[in-house]
């Protein structure tokens, strides 16, 4: 569609204040400093020092660290923006940006609004009702079922949460007896997330294709359907890759459906134009393999993934959404796509331990971004020392590449995600790297069955062999006895004993997971070796490996060979924690103590918090008898709901948590002791 300018800026906007956090927050400050824009930021106390405060103009703190203290008080975020003298608030994605109630009250405090109108959000903000105009519009729907009068013949079925999105409140049901149980589960996370408990049920697609046009719509009528993007790999309904364009609308061009995109893109025209939409948006479309597609919703702000767009059609979308916000029409034609982006979310996660959330402390994050050829961007809103809270989501970081086509593009971001330096918690870069790796993903064969398909197993299998893990485990010792020798060489002038005899082997001992790993070693005087600039003319002898040579230990970096192939290993250590970083590989290992305290020592049968989070439920009380697999609590951590259940048969000797408990991971949660048998009567 081409349009041309017809009228002037009706307003400029000198400041905005992003009434967001982390990655969002930075991504509009970068758009805001190119325009000129003054920029403000909004942090709770967790985030006082947060990237995104610290790239800002000014700040202004919200007293507090929950979202609901926090960021999700609309009316504190307006006073932040007279106060630091904003004139128009972006809402970023998530918190306040899809409630009308807050753009509503941002325009009548004589903000500018970078967003849609309130009506438009309004329309598309229950999603039963977002679906009844959409039917009215033209646009393809499945039909809703109400969870009062399902039978086994609407099977399998999604719950959904009328309200918000990102998985919140979203449950599969195959079976019509945990029907009841879902809804109720559903409700709480929709209430905890969105503030509203309304849930709905559809037919559940299994091997659907999650489809999005990206839209940008002024105030004079234009719209543009910007490209589409495909977003099929989830987990817990909540996007993983996202890339564009999307792999199956590909596939049926080149069988010879060209006319699926265009299909797509007159939907999504048809669906803004039927609520007044202007702004960026995105509309949500189901899709089966053979190309029919149906409405699944409108997020009425930007998307997360909106950076694979900007990759294939050189848009800033942030950019017009403030022209636009201004009163500027869309000019010129409709953007056209070039080449392929692919989109990963870097995730605080454990994709092997059922995806639980991790927290704590980055100690160092670096992910080298590059153009040329091929291109790498990484958005993040997290720093050296930043902290992942238990407040707010785990997303570390959004890594996107582009390329001419989708193999390479898909080649640079693993290659990227592999050499990355990644300190701190658990993260599910290893599943990220197998997965753009795999045939499956490289084929496009992409639905959102691709995940249980291919097996998690497969996928979560640490990148690092076991030669990685032993070559990472003596780079760590050596590291460390370079460092203990170059303390040494400061105390040379000191008098010491005589030994006409080799010294014995010194011992280092780490863990991995269950894992111990001693690695033996002993320096040698060797004539014409040189293991480190601080000890000339010796060398390393390590007994129990046959075939490794030790080539160089300087510092925190060390050099090994094995079979005539040598290679660099970087390490690192925080307290107890260290990390090895090699070539393609990285490896976490702990320094295990010459003596275990036994007062630290497990105490069998302990049930242990497999992540952070607050406990919302308990059901059981100590002395009840609980068999495997029963439910015990559930936990809310970064707003999903997570059952913890009885591992084995027992008895509940000791019951360690209550309802409002803030845990850490590894906190004692309860101690099931197992049921007396016949021969203990």
């Amino acid at each position: 569609m081409t349009t041309t300018a017809t009228k002037p800026v009706a307003r400029e906007i000198t400041s905005v204040l992003v009434a967001n956090r982390g990655e969002i927050a930075c991504r509009v400050f970068e758009t805001c400093r190119a325009l000129g824009i003054a920029t403000v930021a909004v942090h709770s106390d967790p985030d006082a020092d947060a990237p995104h405060v610290r790239q800002a103009d000014t700040a202004v703190r919200l007293p507090g660290a929950t979202s609901a203290e926090t960021y999700l008080r609309g009316d504190l975020v307006i006073e932040a923006a007279r106060a630091a003298g904003a004139d128009a608030i972006h809402p970023g994605y998530g918190f306040l940006s899809e409630n009308a109630e807050f753009a509503q009250a941002v325009i009548d405090a004589g903000l500018v609004w970078i967003g849609p109108p309130p009506s438009a959000i309004t329309a598309m903000g229950s999603k039963v009702n977002a679906k009844s105009l959409m039917a009215e519009a033209g646009v393809p729907i499945l039909g809703d079922l109400d969870p009062t009068t399902v039978t086994a013949d609407d099977l399998p079925l999604l719950i959904k949460a009328s309200a918000g999105g990102g998985g919140r409140g979203m449950r599969i049901v195959r079976d019509l007896s945990e029907l009841e149980e879902n809804v109720a589960a559903a409700k709480r996370e929709a209430e905890s997330a969105f503030g509203d408990p309304t849930v709905f049920c559809e037919p559940y697609v299994e091997r659907g294709h999650h489809i999005e046009v990206q839209v940008m719509a002024d105030n004079h009528g234009a719209v543009w359907a910007v490209g589409e993007r495909e977003c099929s790999i989830q987990r817990r309904h909540q996007k993983v890759i996202e890339e564009a364009p999307a792999p199956l609308v590909e596939r049926l061009a080149a069988e010879g459906d060209a006319a699926l995109r265009e299909k797509l893109y007159d939907a999504a025209r048809k669906a803004v134009a039927a609520i007044g939409y202007a702004g960026a948006g995105t509309v949500e479309f189901l899709a089966d393999g053979r190309g029919r597609f149906y409405f699944l919703e409108t997020n009425t702000r930007l998307q997360v993934e909106h950076p694979v767009t900007e990759e294939t059609t050189g848009l800033d979308l942030v950019e017009w959404q403030l022209r636009v916000a201004m009163g500027e029409p869309l000019v010129g034609d409709e953007p056209t796509a070039n080449g392929h982006s692919i989109e990963v979310r870097l995730y605080a996660e454990n994709p092997a331990a059922e995806w639980a959330p991790q927290s704590g402390t980055v100690h160092r994050f670096a992910i080298a971004e590059q153009s040329g050829l091929s291109r790498l961007r990484v958005d993040t809103g997290i720093a050296d020392g930043s902290t992942i809270s238990t407040f707010y989501d785990p997303m570390i970081a959004k890594v996107i590449s582009w390329a001419p086509t989708r193999r390479r593009s898909a080649a640079v971001l693993a290659s990227a995600l592999a050499h990355a330096t990644l300190h701190g918690p658990v993260t599910n870069r290893d599943m990220l790297v197998n997965t753009l790796r795999s045939e499956e993903f490289l084929s496009g064969d992409t639905d959102t069955a691709f995940i249980d398909e291919v097996g998690l197993d497969v996928l979560s299998a640490p990148l690092a062999s076991e030669q990685d893990i032993r070559l990472a485990a003596i780079a760590a010792a050596l590291a460390d006895a370079e460092g203990n020798r170059a303390a040494a060489q400061s105390l040379s002038s000191v008098p010491s004993g005589f030994r006409n005899i080799a010294s014995g082997y010194q011992t280092k001992s780490f863990g991995r997971g269950d894992e111990e790993i001693a690695v033996r070693y002993r320096f040698e005087r060797r004539a014409g070796s040189s293991v480190s600039a601080a000890a000339p003319g010796f060398g390393v002898a390590l007994p129990d490996d046959e075939g490794v040579e030790v080539v160089s230990a300087a510092g925190d970096s060390v050099v090994l060979a094995v079979d005539g192939v040598a290679r660099t290993l970087r390490v690192a250590r925080y307290g107890d924690a260290v990390f090895v970083d090699g070539p393609d590989t990285s490896v976490t290992l702990r320094v295990l103590p010459r003596y275990v305290d036994p007062s630290a020592v497990q105490r069998p049968g302990s049930l242990l918090a497999p992540m952070p989070g607050s406990v919302i439920r308990v059901a059981v009380a100590e002395g009840d008898t609980v068999t495997a697999g029963q439910p015990l609590l559930w936990l809310e951590a970064m707003k999903m709901e997570h059952t913890i259940a009885a591992p084995s048969d027992g008895v509940v000797a000791t019951l360690a948590v209550e309802v409002g408990r803030q845990l850490a991971v590894g906190d004692v949660l309860a101690i099931i002791e197992a049921l007396p048998s016949d021969d203990d009567a």
